[in-house]
């Protein structure tokens, strides 16, 4: 979510925006139904153990069900992780977290050593978002001195490698998702300001100026860090579920690096949002960008990297939307092998409230519970 951005988000929440939601949503979503292809019938068969393709990376993802893990509301920027949130979380909703997500932003030129050890000794994965830009850390703005041509031009090598040398001082497995939400708008590295839907030349007429240009930093970010070392860290592909514009050029797969630099394939999928939204399931919300996910690699595990729904009563009911959620990702999508939950509370520029806290209120919280006890959601960290 972002700061700084108009009706849909407000000032005081934290980093991780949905832009222009309310009005286009309703239109995406029909496309979607209409659109979604048969990636659960015809992808091929998953391999036993999913083990990370990356030498030294000891992360075994589960045969048969999930990882579980929380977004804990760490602050205004996303980075303010304590052990006691994430105890006094674990505590509420019965269930040890496998994975904790937090954010590294460029701007502040360090690596966040202290939340990665503490996550770790915790025994969880931490997740990180790496995100390519400068305070205030406001979606909706222009790109800043961050902006991708520059990381190309080798303007910010010197704080890759500081970042990647620290990352290997940790040595523990880090999931790292750099640059996400690509296809959206809100962020600085979206296609849409690098020249968007320009075609590279007319002999490649399918390759466009703004996703050839998030592939090429993505690489080159991915094999510096690599070269410095840092071979633990596994890279995620992490998309938003809906694509704005919604155009052919902004399509998931045209940002896709490749496998050779991603190890997890990500999604960003939510319910309502915001008070004037609309009530959508978690499966209407992301199955047409699981089956583009899929499409991409037949073999890759997805994390399921942000997801979650705020308490409008008028709109629906939490606790239903919630166990409806977690029994699809159960029985409809296979590949997901970690969902990570997004434990947060803000208050909108009209004063309205987004509570998506998983205790919003005694139902949700006890629909969260009962869903978490299940065998399938994965606590403990399987040893290599």
């Amino acid at each position: 979510m972002a700061i700084l951005k108009p009706q849909h988000q407000p000032p005081s929440s934290p980093l991780r925006g949905r832009a222009v939601w309310a009005c286009t949503v309703w239109i995406l979503l029909l496309a979607i139904v209409l659109s979604a292809t048969g990636c659960r019938d015809e992808q091929p068969a998953v391999p036993r153990v999913h083990k990370a393709p990356v030498e030294g990376a000891k992360v075994i993802f589960p045969d048969h069900g999930a990882y579980a893990g929380a977004y804990i509301d760490f602050g205004e920027t996303e980075d303010d992780v304590s052990l006691e949130a994430i105890d006094r979380f674990e505590t509420m909703v019965g269930k040890h977290q496998a994975i904790i997500a937090s954010s590294s932003y460029w701007g502040e030129q360090s690596f966040p050593t202290k939340n990665v050890e503490l996550i770790s000794r915790h025994g969880a994965i931490p997740l990180l978002f790496w995100s390519p830009w400068g305070s205030p850390y406001a979606e909706d703005r222009p790109p800043d001195d961050f902006r991708l041509e520059n990381i190309l031009a080798g303007k910010w090598d010197s704080y890759i490698d500081q970042w990647a040398d620290a990352a290997c001082g940790v040595n523990r497995p880090i999931l790292v998702s750099w640059g996400l939400e690509m296809n959206g708008r809100w962020f600085p590295w979206s296609g849409v300001h690098y020249g968007g839907g320009k075609p590279l030349s007319p002999e490649q007429p399918q390759r466009y100026a703004g996703p050839e240009m998030y592939k090429q930093a993505y690489r080159y970010v991915v094999a510096r860090v690599r070269a410095r070392g840092a071979q633990q860290i596994l890279w995620v592909f992490h998309a938003n579920n809906l694509s704005f514009p919604a155009a052919p050029w902004n399509r998931i797969a045209q940002y896709y690096p490749g496998g050779d630099y991603v190890d997890v394939l990500g999604l960003s999928a939510y319910g309502q949002l915001f008070p004037d939204g609309p009530w959508v399931s978690l499966a209407t919300a992301m199955d047409d960008a699981y089956q583009e996910l899929c499409r991409l690699d037949p073999h890759k595990p997805i994390l399921l990297a942000e997801y979650g729904v705020g308490e409008f009563p008028k709109s629906g009911d939490k606790a239903g939307w919630v166990t409806e959620a977690l029994a699809a990702l159960e029985i409809r999508y296979p590949r997901i092998k970690g969902a990570v939950y997004w434990h947060e509370r803000w208050q909108n520029q009209n004063e309205t409230i987004s509570n998506l806290r998983i205790n919003s209120s005694p139902e949700a919280l006890a629909a969260y519970r009962q869903a978490m006890a299940k065998p399938y959601w994965v606590g403990t960290l399987l040893a290599q």
